[in-house]
């Protein structure tokens, strides 16, 4: 993989000024980074559940270490997790109920494609790399001081990329961008279903 902008410009920031003026010039003549519009669920509505609180749980354990890659995306799909619960689940009662929305998986790798040989190679663009992503998730509606889980709802995405040796760092984040959003898309459209079929019971 292709070293990160990002964490280039963090470390050449980092240094002395007078260390080299070439990574003051690299950093001065770099394009900007992309911005993409946060990924948001908003406009569809709330799930107002009878419940005193909400609670965001993750039980993904990121190795922020090859082949995982979702640690260097503008937006994780953990941080774009969150926001879903942020913004699709809300809660207005009193007791002992509560909602844990519970991240079990949330990754993203990247695996190195094997490079053709012969002519073809030489005068092609050839696809370089793939990203797999897996976003796995859950709501429940638990029972505090019993310990007990009234009501579940549950989701999983996944989604696959592919990008050309010759692409740029933005373009690379556009891909990963695109990939994160395509799974949110998966997990808020089955989320819905789920939670109007096994959870309405709960809601306010």
């Amino acid at each position: 993989m292709k070293p990160d902008r990002r964490i280039f410009l963090k470390k050449a920031a980092a240094l002395p000024l007078l260390a080299s003026p070439f990574l003051v010039t690299a950093c001065a003549d770099a394009p900007p980074l992309p911005s993409f519009p946060p990924i948001s669920f908003a406009p569809r509505g709330t799930f107002r559940f009878d419940a005193a609180r909400l609670e965001v749980a993750n039980e993904y354990q990121a190795s922020f270490a090859p082949p995982n890659v979702e640690h260097l995306f503008a937006q994780t799909p953990e941080s774009a997790l969150r926001r879903w619960a942020s913004e699709r689940i809300a809660v207005s009662g009193t007791g002992d109920r509560f909602v844990r929305f519970v991240i079990m998986d949330a990754r993203v790798t990247e695996t190195n494609l094997p490079k053709p040989t012969g002519i073809r190679a030489t005068f092609t663009n050839e696809v370089a790399q793939q990203y797999d992503g897996r976003i796995e998730v859950a709501v429940e509606v638990r029972q505090q001081r019993a310990n007990y889980r009234d009501g579940i709802a549950t989701a999983i995405a996944v989604r696959q990329r592919s990008v050309l040796e010759n692409i740029s760092l933005n373009d690379r984040e556009r891909v990963w961008y695109d990939l994160t959003f395509e799974m949110m898309r998966d997990i808020d459209n089955e989320l819905d279903r789920q939670i109007n079929a096994n959870l309405t019971r709960f809601l306010a």
